[in-house]
């Protein structure tokens, strides 16, 4: 048996490629959209791709079922509880799928996180007859965590309706099972499925029984009061790609076909000027040099496309500046939360506005001495740190105000617009993204300390807590 984990770090989202090479039949499990690696891997290994699962409906990412449906001819499943526009075959608990003599997925039902989750127990008869090899729980368990019950409440689930179910499906279904079983979730660090998600991408059982938070003894009360507490906010795409899993709609070949269309300057500022969106991708010092007025950095270098899926509009076009080569990945990278709305991109990038110097805009970029020389002037800025509520109880500088940048476009009348506004968080990254919001909603005097906290530690500057 092969079993192969796919982690993509910019969504901590984790796919897994199961095959029987005595049969040639593969399955994969919650793919991402893109799914070149996949096939390639399968046709590697000498097997085919008959079937794809997908562990409940992702609302952090559009998975790949249908791009694999359409270029492999697999059959889709899902939970029995789901519904979907596209044909699938509904798994009940105990249903399994016999991928030869040596391979079984069985399925549990474990809905909590959604609905209509799912668990996939994998047995490898050539490691034991008997007793499961792996288990991939999806959002139902993660590394150091448990998924969280609250995405649903948009589509008509409570949070404490949901938190009952999760604790049923763990103390009935998944901690039944050997502790020697494997556990491969579905997500690592840096979800926002979770909230206190391990950076290990695979477990045990056992040392999930032992170590994680929410499988400790207690009731069923205490479990939904503490999954339900201190969940970080979850972005306004969540429910929108939740619900776009569930829907038939074109696959990423076709959609990049359609958007890798290079733009002229004049075809980009007519797109702007009628209401599209202008996305920098490149990385923050470059942005700040110089960019193109009225365009939102958000760097391909972070976490890209879940910044682009929380403050951009899916409904409005999309602009795409990169260094040129790049102009892909960025459609790709929005492709994957279901952002299928990029009108092109700017030929060239940033070249293109060497004869057009009143286009350009730039922000000022201050280093941590200097801000601190600033905050102890009769004039100081207006500090603003763009990192979560948890983050800034932890540490700050002292005097900066904290409003999340997933919430800085709603409370935008808190930027005061009579004084220098500085942008900061923990490396530099969000900061560049809040200083491009705030001169696109027309604050002049902006600038972002470079390196965020980590700079302002490293200077030996104090902090507070």
């Amino acid at each position: 048996m092969t079993l192969k984990q796919y982690y993509l770090g910019c969504l901590a989202h984790a796919s897994y490629l199961i095959a029987d090479e005595a049969s040639g039949e593969a399955a994969i499990v919650d793919p991402q959209r893109d799914v070149d690696e996949y096939v390639e891997d399968a046709k590697r290994l000498g097997v085919k791709i008959h079937h794809v699962f997908l562990t409940h409906f992702h609302a952090d990412f559009v998975a790949g079922h249908l791009e694999l449906r359409d270029r492999e001819g697999a059959r889709i499943y899902v939970g029995a509880r789901g519904e979907a526009e596209y044909a699938f075959t509904p798994m009940e608990n105990g249903d399994a799928v016999e991928l030869g003599p040596n391979v079984r997925l069985e399925v549990l039902e474990t809905p909590g996180h959604s609905p209509e989750s799912i668990s996939i127990v994998v047995y490898d008869r050539e490691h034991d007859a008997e007793q499961p090899f792996a288990v991939l729980t999806g959002d139902t368990l993660f590394i150091g965590d448990v998924g969280r019950p609250d995405l649903r409440a948009a589509l008509g689930w409570s949070a404490e309706e949901l938190g009952a179910m999760l604790y049923d499906s763990l103390h009935e279904k998944l901690l039944p099972l050997p502790d020697a079983t494997l556990v491969y979730p579905a997500h690592g660090a840096g979800s926002l499925c979770g909230k206190n998600l391990s950076t290990e991408t695979v477990s045990t059982l056992g040392v999930q029984r032992r170590y994680n938070y929410a499988l400790q003894p207690m009731t069923k009360e205490e479990f939904v009061a503490v999954v339900t507490a201190d969940q970080p906010d979850s972005p306004a795409y969540f429910t929108y790609d939740a619900i776009l899993n569930t829907k038939e709609r074109p696959t990423l070949e076709q959609t990049l076909e359609r958007e890798l269309r290079p733009l002229s300057l004049e075809e980009a500022l007519r797109l702007a000027n009628a209401g599209a969106q202008v996305l920098d991708t490149r990385d923050p010092a470059d942005f700040e040099g110089a960019h193109l007025a009225g365009s939102v950095n958000i760097g391909l270098g972070g976490s890209y496309a879940t910044w682009a899926g929380t403050l951009l509009d899916s409904g409005r076009p999309i602009v795409v500046v990169a260094e040129p080569g790049r102009e892909e990945e960025a459609a790709i990278r929005l492709g994957r939360i279901g952002f299928d709305n990029v009108a092109g991109y700017l030929q060239g990038g940033m070249a293109m506005l060497e004869a057009r110097p009143d286009l350009v805009e730039r922000i000022e970029r201050v280093t941590a001495a200097t801000v601190a020389e600033q905050l102890g002037s009769g004039e100081a800025p207006f500090l603003l740190d763009v990192r979560s509520e948890q983050e800034f109880r932890g540490k700050r500088i002292e005097g900066a105000e904290n409003i999340p940048l997933s919430r800085l476009l709603a409370r935008l009348e808190e930027v005061p617009r009579d004084r220098e506004v500085v942008c900061t968080c923990a490396t530099g990254y969000r900061s560049a993204i809040a200083a491009s919001l705030l001169r696109r909603e027309g604050l002049e005097e902006v600038a972002d300390l470079v390196g965020g906290l980590n700079a302002w530690e490293a200077s030996k500057l104090r902090t507070a807590a």
